[in-house]
């Protein structure tokens, strides 16, 4: 219950700086000063309370680029997070409960899409894809959908062959009844604990898209973006890099404990070993 209280404060924390960016930010996120460039943090030696977490290398408001990327990565983290789940669960069920020819097609099509690095495919879909965080989305669906539908498969083939399942059957259930009624709640838990793994993996892949130019649009703040920008002055300025940073690993770090903690709480198998 600890990894899930603190997990879900992290990402509540994230979430209530991206919902209320406008009116935590002081400067546009992509205003321009250069006479205030490389400004340190407001509470650092030569810091400007202005500019909170200081300036980058063009002088733009590292406070209000961290707080309107979060909205861009929670926003890719939340969308593609469920976009591969509903695919990978609907493929999955459908291989793990017909099982047959149908698995079959299903299993060497994942065991193909997992032969291809991640990475360098969402670098490959991106190149003909474009930029735009619309496409960054739809890269990591394309992706990831795999990770869910190899781990929900083997978890539908244990509950199909469960003795309710087959009194369902037995009772007139129809495929879609039985697959919505007496599958799927059994492997919710597992999918929601997938689903918050799944947001951290995305906000990490939207970070290096971005980071190479191949992520957002230039008039997007990006926290990638801010790591790129920040290559050519960390030597004077090591705030601008470690910032996004920070970012980044809270926010992965949050949804990875919620994950886990999630795992452990709903897992019914966890739950009575313990007990």
């Amino acid at each position: 219950m600890n990894r899930v209280l603190t997990g879900g404060a992290l990402i509540a924390l994230v979430f209530a700086c991206a919902l209320f960016a406008p009116l935590l930010a002081t400067h546009d996120p992509n205003e321009q000063d250069l006479l205030n460039i490389l400004l340190p943090p407001s509470f650092a030696a030569g810091g400007d309370p202005a500019f909170l977490l200081g300036t980058d290398s063009l002088g733009r408001d590292e406070f209000a680029r961290l707080l309107f990327g979060a909205r861009l990565a929670l926003l890719v983290a939340v969308s593609a997070a469920c976009g591969a789940a509903l695919l990978g669960a609907v493929l999955a069920h459908i291989a793990g409960y017909f099982g047959g020819w149908i698995d079959w097609l299903i299993g060497r099509a994942v065991e193909i899409w997992l032969s291809f690095p991640p990475v360098i495919l969402s670098l490959i879909l991106m190149v003909g894809l474009g930029t735009g965080a619309d496409k960054v989305v739809l890269a990591i669906v394309l992706v990831d959908w795999t990770r869910f539908c190899r781990v929900l498969r083997a978890e539908v083939l244990v509950t199909a062959r469960r003795d309710y399942v087959a009194a369902a059957r037995l009772a007139g259930f129809t495929h879609t009844q039985t697959l919505l009624r007496e599958i799927l709640p059994a492997t919710l838990p597992l999918l929601i604990t997938l689903l918050s793994l799944e947001m951290g993996i995305a906000v990490i892949v939207e970070a290096v898209l971005s980071f190479v130019g191949l992520g957002v649009t230039a008039d997007q703040v990006a926290w990638g973006q801010m790591i790129a920008d920040a290559r050519t002055s960390f030597a004077e300025a090591p705030w601008t890099l470690l910032i996004p940073m920070a970012a980044i690993f809270l926010t992965v770090t949050g949804c990875n404990l919620l994950g886990d903690g999630l795992r452990r709480t709903l897992d019914v198998r966890l739950v009575t070993g313990r007990a």
